[in-house]
């Protein structure tokens, strides 16, 4: 335990020393950077417009040294979180009881597993993780908000929560794995011959399409390009009956304080921009997160989400590739599926009981599906690719 913590409330993370934060960040998680969260408040992406409001739990010590934080927030809605809560709303709403606010700790509109309690230095035995996770707690019971949400939290910290009363919800994503390949034609030797001439087949249309296609670190673009960029995820967004939470002074932040860990891969027929994805990467993962397209170009999609990603963790050695939520046709190009984890406290025991009940019984469903997809494996048998997780 570190030495005399004192728990705080802080409504800004800017208000934080950026190294002090940043320190307490494993393996540079992009999404817990202190660039990251701040330009998150900053920049028109939270408050009334979407309905998360800051709320970060800390801890110092006695000489104001930041020790460990969580990033959290009051919610006054369920949007932008991508472990559905809505039937547990409803049920409450049909009692009487209010479920809104509630705490979510999490990164904002990004589903994407890592770390959410941060502590500092390498000696924490998990009673001073424990400890901030009570914190917070504590903090849901006197403001009295009907629970709270760790979203997407990696496994081992979803067990070290089930010992502190948590609910362990499970999830199912596709990810991909780098098993040291040495180019992307190395990956596609290790798939079935069937989805191998696939892939190769959509490539070969969008290179036969005309379009230029380009990767840069967010440094490279210039204002109109973002802008672009903006416009084709926001676009995408509505298409999809979804809500553009990401301001384009948002993506421009990031691009200028993020520069080696933020990505954009745009598209151009002529000097048009017709689809741009943008990816962030910790040391050891990338992640893909936004997407957009002015029109549909057979294959785009595939190419500028997944293939350029695979292309770039070969080429730089990286481990993982997470490119978003859901997708079975992800399953296809290599992306395994794999296991996510949330966790849940809720104020009201009587609903707490309920909930358990109900995930008693929806995780052997998610563990079902997971496996019973990793027998569809796109890999040959004989290949040094794990199984799915």
């Amino acid at each position: 335990m570190q030495d005399n913590p004192h728990f705080k409330i802080v409504d800004s993370v800017s208000d934080l020393a950026p190294t002090q934060w940043d320190e307490l960040v494993p393996n540079d998680y992009p999404f817990l950077k202190h660039a990251f969260l701040s330009a998150l408040e900053n920049c028109g992406c939270l408050g009334e417009r979407t309905g998360w409001f800051p709320r970060h739990m800390t801890a110092v010590d006695p000489r104001g040294r930041l020790l460990g934080a969580v990033p959290c927030y009051l919610k006054t809605n369920s949007y932008g979180e991508y472990v559905f809560d809505w039937s547990w709303a409803g049920a409450f709403e049909r009692h009487g009881i209010a479920y809104y606010p509630k705490f979510v700790c999490a990164i904002p509109f990004t589903p994407a597993t890592g770390p959410r309690v941060l502590v500092a230095g390498k000696g924490d035995d998990g009673e001073f993780s424990a400890a901030l996770v009570d914190a917070v707690v504590a903090e849901a019971v006197r403001l009295r908000v009907s629970g709270v949400h760790w979203l997407f939290v990696d496994k081992d910290q979803a067990e070290r929560m089930r010992g502190q009363a948590h609910l362990i919800r499970l999830g199912c994503q596709f990810h991909w794995s780098n098993s040291g390949y040495q180019s992307f034609d190395d990956y596609l030797g290790c798939l079935s011959a069937k989805k191998r001439k696939n892939i190769r087949h959509e490539r070969r249309r969008v290179a036969q399409s005309g379009l230029k296609i380009d990767t840069f670190p967010g440094t490279e673009l210039t204002e109109a390009d973002w802008s672009g960029v903006h416009s084709l995820y926001a676009g995408n967004a509505n298409r999809r009956g979804g809500y553009p939470y990401f301001t384009e002074e948002f993506f421009q932040t990031i691009g200028q304080t993020m520069p080696n860990q933020t990505l954009v891969t745009i598209a151009r027929d002529g000097k048009r921009r017709v689809g741009a994805a943008i990816c962030l990467r910790s040391m050891t993962d990338l992640f893909g997160r936004h997407w957009g397209a002015a029109d549909r170009y057979d294959s785009l999609h595939f190419e500028v989400c997944y293939y350029r990603g695979i292309e770039y963790c070969i080429q730089h050695g990286l481990t993982r590739f997470d490119p978003g939520a859901q997708g079975e046709h992800k399953l296809s190009r290599g992306f395994l599926p794999t296991l996510t984890y949330s966790a849940h406290w809720l104020a009201h025991a009587g609903f707490h009981g309920a909930v358990a009940d109900f995930l008693e019984r929806e995780s052997p469903a998610v563990e079902s599906y997971a496996r019973e997809l990793a027998e569809h494996s796109p890999y040959r048998s004989d290949s040094s690719v794990p199984n799915a997780s």
